[in-house]
């Protein structure tokens, strides 16, 4: 793997280039094997927390680790297009708009001591900003080469929190244009339904039960590309302990498998629609 500038990423993408990368402050990796027509996309797998955050935090590493996506990269790292966070959404969100991305607190405690200098803002929003950056450069190079694209926007989370049965996979299509797209986002749906889970774990799946696709990444591609499908799918942390954070590497692996044969099915269905 390489460590590039966002300049030489941008440049790669736009020459064509197959390239892995890390981008030159950490942020967030980027793998092109080949230029296919879909992308992978892990915003909340990182867990990095830059240090000079570090005594202003008043969440635990643990309760940091708690409402992040582990092992979601892993889970699509098999495909040719995967690029994924490095650094904890609690540091700056992904997923979140520009204005809304770092947070005072999070799921109902306060986050920092003292409010956060604006050096720290800043160092925060520029790893934002040029995230977004090459995201627009990646979406809008396949859109161009095929004339259309299809983006895997994994995501996880916390099922035992929940006071009701709660799906295994959930999608999250409020912000899609299911007129164009709805029979697709179906048809994914019920693909991960099927998912046969190691350690006896039903798969079911659901579209906008636990969450409704209301992410910044789902809606930056999608309110700038207009032949993108952005599928924001959420896996509960069926391959996890969430209390304990012990992680069972034999799911994560059968989820990474099953994905291998799912993702391009979903894809020719998508060619054959569009």
């Amino acid at each position: 793997m390489l460590r590039l500038s966002i300049s030489d990423i941008i440049s790669n993408i736009a020459s064509e280039t197959p390239f892995e990368a890390v981008s030159e402050d950490y942020s967030f990796t980027i793998k092109i094997a080949h230029y296919a027509p879909y992308i992978c996309g892990a915003v909340h797998d990182g867990h990095q927390f830059r240090k000079s955050l570090w005594d202003n935090c008043l969440h635990t590493e643990y309760d940091r680790w708690y409402e992040e996506d582990p092992c979601t990269k892993e889970m699509v790292q098999s495909h040719p297009i995967v690029i994924a966070g490095c650094d904890s959404r609690f540091e700056y969100d992904l997923n979140r708009a520009p204005e809304t991305a770092i947070y005072t607190d999070a799921w109902g405690k306060q986050l920092w001591r003292e409010p956060l200098p604006s050096n720290e803002k800043e160092n925060s929003l520029k790893k934002h900003h040029t995230f977004y950056k090459v995201v627009g450069a990646l979406v809008e190079k396949i859109e161009a080469l095929y004339g259309k694209a299809i983006v895997f926007d994994m995501h996880s989370y916390n099922w035992k929190r929940w006071d009701r049965p709660v799906p295994t996979w959930n999608l999250g299509t409020a912000n899609i244009d299911t007129d164009r797209f709805g029979n697709l986002a179906e048809s994914w749906s019920h693909k991960l339904g099927t998912m046969g889970l190691p350690n006896g774990i039903q798969s079911t799946s659901k579209i906008n039960d636990t969450f409704q696709g209301n992410g910044y990444f789902l809606k930056y591609i999608t309110q700038n590309f207009g032949n993108t499908l952005v599928l924001a799918t959420e896996i509960a942390k069926v391959y996890c302990d969430e209390y304990t954070g012990i992680l069972y590497p034999e799911v994560v692996r059968s989820v990474e498998k099953h994905l291998k044969e799912f993702i391009p099915l979903q894809l020719q269905e998508f060619n054959e629609t569009l």
